[in-house]
């Protein structure tokens, strides 16, 4: 009788093993669908084929076509799927999709679309089973700020005991993972993809950096946000590969209040109006204006040995006084926006409180402790707004002398660099001009034209084309009371150049240096 009891149990046991596997490889991976179920809800011709068979997965590079994948043909600045579609067919492909008539020899299913790229969000959410309606999502969108409000809200939420999670400019994170990305905001397969991890990892809350060029060309279509934020808009971003005009900016930004639940919306920025005209979602307001929901009220400069801040008061929904652990006026909008979020969502006032006093955000105004005598501070500030920001900002703890340190990207616009040399020959004791990811430019053709604004004002300046080299100059010639500004690689560990990334951290530059 033991036996046979015993013998049960190990039968029910392996049983259930066995269906918890099925569950977490098929339906929780998303291992195997319809094509028809991943093609609900959107508008698609059958050229060839039948829907009703079942795809493993989604690809849209053909090098990372498995068997059984539905390719989708993306159409890039660069590149054009439909040229890779024998690629995917070879690797595996059982369908593809294309946005052109296209002729396939193969047995494989043709599904056409209008837009693939779109297409592409429908369907990746469609796989994965609209993993953002199991979370409370926070998207934020704007020219500056975006990557420092995200890190503090989740300090915020991660203080009140909640679990969040970050898909933006410095990667995916959430617990102890962090996965690298290549755009602020994602391609729609990935955001997803990782937000289905993040579900099943337990994750509640996960906050999003959302850009223009990504609400342009539909990496978040028919995803609805919870809170939509608004931050500010400058006229950056425009030029070749990015926007048109100002005009397409504005509207590409604006994009984002039409498909979030509850918008927060800076109501000091010149394009508050631009932003919520046609919005559909309720409005929240910080900023300094009396009408604000909540108001910033009084901001005071603050910097004690290595430490650079602000307080800031507040009033109108929330009546206090807060620390904020970064620097400049700026600062104390990204605080305040950020504490108007982790009150709407429900956050108790004093974890509000000690999240924002000690928030760090690596490579935006970080400080790098190296001497009490002077300050080093890496920034990502990559543009002359950026860099007139964090400059102006900095000018204003009035230091002995400003020292910035910066070279400018590669294959970009040219009218950046000069806007960068202008703004710090005019804010800068000192320009260090070196490299940054010069790409497939020669590094001294970058340097040259941010030397071309440089010369617009009276600023002194010295070139340095090796960017270690010019770390070492500015540490062996620092004096008391200065400040230091390495800008333009903040979080980034590595240089492009030439096509290759090498690896490059300016922590690591900077302790090497030191300590010889």
């Amino acid at each position: 009788m033991y036996f046979e009891v015993s013998f049960l149990l190990k039968m029910f046991f392996l049983l259930f093993a066995n269906c918890l596997l099925y569950y977490i490889i098929v339906l929780r991976e998303g291992v195997s669908m319809l094509l028809k179920d991943v093609l609900e809800g959107t508008l698609y011709e059958v050229l060839k084929g039948d829907v009703d068979i079942n795809v493993s997965g989604i690809a849209y590079d053909s090098r990372k076509v498995s068997d059984g994948d539905l390719f989708v043909a993306l159409v890039g600045q660069n590149s054009d799927g439909h040229d890779y579609i024998d690629n995917a067919i070879s690797n595996g492909a059982s369908a593809i999709a294309v946005e052109r008539d296209v002729d396939v020899q193969s047995d494989v299913i043709v599904i056409k679309v209008s837009d693939t790229r779109r297409i592409l969000s429908d369907i990746s959410i469609n796989f994965f089973r609209k993993p953002y309606e199991e979370l409370t999502t926070l998207a934020i969108t704007g020219t500056k700020g975006k990557t420092t409000i995200s890190w503090m809200i989740k300090n915020i939420l991660e203080e009140d005991g909640k679990r969040a999670g970050i898909i933006g400019t410095m990667g995916i994170f959430y617990d102890d993972k962090h996965y690298e990305t290549v755009n602020t905001t994602p391609e729609s397969y990935e955001i997803q993809k990782y937000l289905r991890e993040m579900v099943d990892a337990g994750i509640q809350y996960v906050i999003m950096e959302v850009s223009s060029q990504a609400l342009k060309v539909g990496r978040v279509d028919k995803m609805e946000f919870d809170y939509g934020i608004f931050t500010n808009l400058t006229r950056d971003h425009i030029g070749e590969g990015e926007h048109s005009d100002m005009e397409d900016y504005i509207y590409s930004k604006s994009l984002l209040f039409r498909q979030c639940k509850k918008g927060i919306f800076n109501i000091d920025d010149e394009h508050y109006d631009d932003m919520t005209r046609n919005c559909t979602c309720s409005i929240n307001t910080f900023g300094t204006k009396s009408e604000a929901d909540l108001k910033i009220d009084d901001i005071k400069l603050l910097r004690e040995n290595n430490f650079i801040g602000v307080s800031v008061k507040t009033r109108g929904i929330i009546d206090d006084e807060f620390l904020v652990n970064t620097p400049g006026e700026f600062s104390a909008y990204n605080g305040v926006c950020s504490i108007m979020a982790g009150y709407l969502l429900g956050c108790k006032m004093d974890n509000i409180k000690k999240a924002i006093s000690k928030v760090a955000v690596k490579g935006r105004v970080e400080i790098v402790p190296v001497s009490n005598k002077y300050t080093v501070i890496i920034d990502y500030a990559h543009n002359g707004v950026s860099m007139d920001n964090i400059l102006r900002t900095i000018k204003a703890y009035n230091p002995k002398k400003i020292v910035s340190l910066f070279g400018a990207g590669g294959n970009r616009s040219r009218d950046r660099r000069f806007d960068m040399g202008e703004v710090s020959g005019k804010y800068s004791d000192l320009t260090i001009i070196t490299e940054d990811n010069s790409r497939f430019e020669d590094v001294n053709d970058i340097m040259a034209d941010i030397e071309t604004g440089i010369k617009r004002t009276n600023g002194k300046y010295i070139k340095i084309a090796d960017r270690i080299e010019a770390i070492r100059y500015a540490l062996d010639n620092a004096e008391e009371g200065d400040i230091i500004l390495l800008l333009g690689k903040g979080h980034e560990t590595y240089l492009d150049k030439n096509g290759e990334k090498v690896h490059f951290d300016e922590r690591e530059v900077i302790r090497n240096i030191i300590n010889s």
